[in-house]
């Protein structure tokens, strides 16, 4: 079908094909939906590389930008960072095991974590990682046995807590003094923390790091960030005579939820933090540090749709019309956690006008099932299928098989190429590690 413009002025943009159904890409998403099922995660490559190149351009050649891969990962994701120059932030050895399994160098990965296990760090140092981002002081404790006798220096960065609150929920901001993230700044841990690493001959102290929250909307936390970690610097090189010299300032870059979400641009906020670390570098005598940056929100969140079927569509004149989806909290978890928003579209009638408030739920047995709490759509009816913006981060990574549904399949859309880079779960799979006792097995061997 031929491809028309965008029909919804604003954000976000809706574009359709000749028969009004919405597109993800070239793609018809109803196409995506009758071809692999629904609930349907659906990511747009192009999409994906163009924040990968806007984060680029935006930190310059002397930069790094690591995408945090707790956002979303798999194998295919991986290979986009890679190709696109990224390094790689994860925070577990699952994440670990995802990028080298996809052939990722592991001179590019950054650890983090605040409860990194012995185990995770003994992987982490044998493959040679490019950052361990140090959380507490049992991590050096830790690090300092594993590294013992070791030929190769481990490269590591404190991560501070600055005392700095961004305006966000409170369970996605880590950047308090009050906060289980990090070094606290203000008691001098963060100073006795680098001249322990300094006394460990196994390590390499080569900067700071902190993470001031996620969906932030403002420029001047940033830079508010920047120059604590300057100052933190400043005084390590006081009391030790060590230069740092990187200074990584974490992500939580917002992304666009809502029509009237206004985040703004990456290369104003980066410019910001940039100007921030030359002023204070200048003010305190030290080199400016190299910086680092870890969008992971930013790089895939509106990159994402999630696909669904409606099935009961239940009106209870003068209250409420409740359209039921074949999915709900366990493929979006975020709505029932912080009261994430979000917008949507019937994408067989994605031309139609929107012209009935609905509550757009699940199908899960909780009453706090619910998808988006108030959305006009066209008209929804049962068989529709809806198509929900903005789900390319945080769904995946934190779906669960609650009520035992199986998780839902992942494609990449490339232009009008479809690719399937999640194997939708059977029932097989969600039965597959359970084990029953031999004294069980009799009752249970003819049902």
């Amino acid at each position: 079908m031929p491809l028309t413009g965008t029909v919804r002025t604003g954000w976000p943009p809706v574009r359709v094909n000749g028969e009004g159904h919405l597109l993800i890409g070239q793609v018809d998403a109803v196409r995506l939906a009758r071809e692999h099922g629904t609930p349907l995660y659906v990511y747009d490559e192009a999409a994906i590389r163009d924040r990968c190149r806007e984060f680029r351009r935006a930190v310059g050649e002397a930069g790094t930008v690591a995408y945090a891969g707790k956002a979303f990962l798999c194998k295919a994701m991986v290979r986009i960072v890679e190709e696109e120059g990224l390094a790689l932030d994860v925070v577990s050895g699952g994440e670990l095991y995802t990028a080298l399994a996809a052939g990722f160098p592991p001179e590019r990965i950054v650890f983090h974590g605040n409860d990194k296990s012995p185990a995770e760090l003994r992987t982490a140092l044998q493959v040679g990682i490019g950052r361990i981002v140090v959380d507490n002081f049992h991590e050096i404790d830790l690090l300092a046995g594993l590294t013992e006798g070791s030929a190769r220096r481990q490269p590591v960065l404190i991560r501070v807590a600055p005392g700095i609150e961004a305006h966000t929920h409170e369970y996605i901001s880590t950047g308090q003094q009050d906060s289980k993230f990090g070094f606290d700044v203000a008691t001098g841990q963060a100073l006795e923390a680098a001249r322990r690493i300094l006394a460990t001959p196994g390590l390499e102290l080569v900067g700071l790091h902190c993470h001031i929250g996620s969906q932030i909307f403002e420029v001047e936390p940033y830079r508010l960030a920047a120059r604590r970690l300057m100052e933190v610097a400043a005084a390590i090189r006081r009391d030790t005579g060590a230069w740092l010299r990187e200074a990584d300032v974490g992500g939580g870059f917002g992304v666009r939820y809502l029509p009237e979400d206004r985040p703004p641009a990456v290369a104003e906020v980066i410019a910001e933090i940039q100007a921030e670390l030359r002023r204070c570098a200048g003010e305190y005598g030290l080199p400016v540090p190299a910086l680092t940056v870890e969008p992971g929100r930013a790089i895939v969140a509106e990159a994402g749709y999630t696909l669904y079927t409606v099935g009961a569509v239940k009106r209870i004149p003068g209250v409420r019309t409740y359209v039921a989806v074949d999915g709900g909290m366990a493929d979006n978890p975020r709505p029932a956690l912080y009261g994430a928003e979000y917008t949507a579209v019937v994408a067989n009638r994605a031309d139609a006008p929107p012209l009935e408030t609905v509550r757009l739920v699940g199908r899960y047995c909780e009453s706090g099932d619910i998808l988006i709490r108030e959305v006009a759509l066209a008209d929804p009816r049962p068989g529709d299928v809806i198509a929900v913006f903005t789900t390319g981060a945080y769904h995946y990574s934190m779906a669960s098989n609650y009520n035992r549904f199986p998780r839902p399949a992942a494609v990449l859309v490339n232009g009008a190429e479809v690719d399937v880079i999640i194997e939708r779960e059977t029932y097989a799979d969600l039965v597959r590690q359970d084990r029953v006792p031999p004294r069980l097995a009799a009752r249970g061997a003819g049902a």
